[in-house]
């Protein structure tokens, strides 16, 4: 029978797709023709699917997604956290992206996660109220709904109000989650009481968690639209748990918190068009520079992760990440040289420093000279309608539930991500990202991210959405799965599956997943590398459009409530 499924798969499609699917036949695909999910939670996925059937589009059905991801995956999913949004429509008009990233309270200051001798305080900036940026995933969703939806706030919101209200079963994942960060989110009562039982254990497989607080915030939003979250009752709840714990947010912070609009960070690679999220985050950004640098190589000739793949890829990661420490930063506050480190002609000088056999010590690489200026908890949803619109959203808490800290009355936690500004220029942060001045702490700028949704098109119509969470290796993770599709020609679901590598200049390693041959490991170190074998980088959830419009869904088995669904 399964011969006879593949003959036939092959009689429908291309010959270049029905190889793709022969050779990566032990991953998958979900397909379908009229519309796409593809999130880290199956009722998320459901809803959205059921919005896209009744008739919305891709932005209906990411925005009902969102606001349900932030009831089912606490952990990451989040209406007290940001991120970005980007959207491409299916007529071919330029692509636009939303960014609803965080912003520091007023009374931020440079020093604020630094001692009296100056030096960085590291758990000032990850579990403590001034950990907190201004949410703006509310701001961002309701902006998005309206620049582009079809449907009101309050139908996108329904989904997640009757999740929280009427509860859902709990997976495996949610129960391990809260069994491994108990120590540090009992320590605060609200967290405690909204999320464990009253005996202080974890909620268990099978049993259904019930969220009446969080239902009652987000039914304010219903009712009152954004207004309903960033002033009344529930900006009056973030406010006083600010006061009551020293930390800085205040009701003016949420009153004057907006999103922005941006035009996302473009480059083309082998035929492709290459769009994604530009400034704050670093995203976009790195991923067209590494790519503008690996396409004077033939990837496809040597194979993916091959020895030499590997190698240059790594060389050219390190460049990257290398610049990243200097130059990247909230554009409403810094020069960025957007359109120097995305130029061919920059990538053509550092292609020239890799050497094909040979790894370049970190020591002796720094930021280059481009030209003049112009978490791993996250959660990223892919989304494609009928009509080909195309939306890749990426958002956050930072940490595994953030801060930690629950809104007492309010049901949610807190973002951490004060944690992604430079605490003191040269120090890294959570994820061993070197931050400069550009990324140093203002009054109400945006931290710098490494969130990267992006859209690929080909032939002026959308081609590939995707996205990951990761925290440094978001940029990698979501680098090679647009390298599986374009350069070793995988379906989607083998392109989000098979093993993933990452380098970020410093630490000077390359980390690998395991299922990298042993002798390429070899070959690898025999270059100069130090290769360290690690646990699982990314959740990917990413779609695929065929050249005849059938949708192919990869959700990353990553993560095991990942899900895609078609129709």
């Amino acid at each position: 029978m399964r011969i006879i499924v593949l003959l036939l798969l092959m009689t429908c499609l291309p010959t270049v797709w029905a190889q793709a699917i022969l050779e990566g036949e032990r991953f998958h695909p979900v397909q379908g023709k009229h519309g796409m999910v593809a999130t880290s939670h199956t009722l998320a996925t459901e809803v959205a699917m059921e919005v896209l059937k009744d008739g919305g589009n891709a932005v209906d059905a990411a925005v009902t997604a969102g606001f349900a991801l932030a009831v089912t995956q606490p952990r990451s999913g989040n209406i007290g956290g940001g991120g970005f949004m980007l959207f491409s429509p299916g007529d071919g008009s330029a692509p636009e992206a939303i960014d609803y990233r965080e912003k520091a309270p007023a009374a931020a200051t440079e020093t604020m996660f630094q001692d009296e001798d100056g030096n960085a305080v590291t758990n000032r900036s990850r579990f403590t109220h001034l950990a907190a940026g201004v949410p703006g995933t509310v701001a961002g969703l309701a902006l998005a709904l309206e620049r582009h939806g079809t449907i009101s706030l309050k139908d996108a919101l329904e989904p997640a109000i009757k999740l929280a209200r009427d509860g859902f079963i709990v997976p495996h994942r949610f129960t391990e989650g809260l069994e491994q960060a108990k120590e540090r989110l009992q320590r605060w009562p609200a967290t405690l009481e909204t999320f464990y039982k009253e005996d202080g254990s974890a909620w268990q497989p099978g049993e259904r968690f019930r969220q009446p607080e969080l239902a009652a915030t987000l039914q304010r939003i219903a009712d009152n639209g954004v207004e309903g979250f960033y002033e009344g009752e529930t900006a009056r709840l973030i406010a006083e748990e600010m006061q009551r714990n020293g930390g800085l947010i205040t009701e003016q912070d949420l009153r004057d918190y907006e999103p922005a609009i941006r035009e996302p960070v473009h480059g083309t690679y082998r035929g492709h068009d290459i769009y994604s999220m530009s400034p704050p985050s670093s995203g976009g950004t790195h991923i067209v520079q590494i790519l503008n640098i690996l396409e004077g190589y033939p990837i496809s000739d040597w194979g993916h992760n091959s020895a030499s793949t590997i190698h240059h890829m790594a060389e050219a990661m390190k460049l990257a990440y290398a610049d990243r420490s200097q130059y990247l930063g909230d554009t409403d506050y810094v020069d960025v040289p957007l359109a120097g480190l995305t130029s061919k002609a920059y990538a053509e000088g550092l292609r020239e420093t890799i050497k094909p056999d040979q790894a370049r010590p970190a020591s002796e690489i720094g930021p280059g000279e481009p030209a003049a200026y112009e978490s791993p908890e996250t959660t990223h949803f892919s989304v494609v309608d009928r009509w080909g619109n195309a939306v890749s959203n990426t958002y956050t808490i930072n940490f595994s539930y953030g801060s930690g800290i629950t809104v007492a009355g309010a049901g949610f936690l807190l973002n951490n991500e004060m944690d992604d500004f430079s605490a003191k220029p040269g120090v890294p942060n959570a994820y061993g990202l070197i931050g400069g001045e550009a990324n140093k702490v203002e009054p109400g700028k945006r931290m710098l991210s490494s969130m990267s949704p992006t859209i690929v098109r080909k032939d002026g119509k959308n081609f590939l959405v995707t996205g990951s969470p990761g925290g440094s290796r978001i940029i990698t993770t979501t680098l090679q799965v647009v390298m599986n599709v374009i350069d070793h020609n995988m379906n989607i679901q083998t392109a989000v599956s098979v093993p993933r590598i990452h380098h970020q200049w410093l630490p000077d390693e390359i980390r690998v997943e395991q299922g990298i041959s042993p002798d390429t490991t070899q070959r690898l170190q025999d270059y100069g590398h130090t290769v360290v074998t690690k646990s699982a980088m990314g959740a990917i959830q990413s779609i695929q459009i065929g050249p005849d419009g059938t949708l192919y869904g990869g959700a990353d088995p990553r993560r095991s409530t990942s899900s895609a669904m078609g129709y």
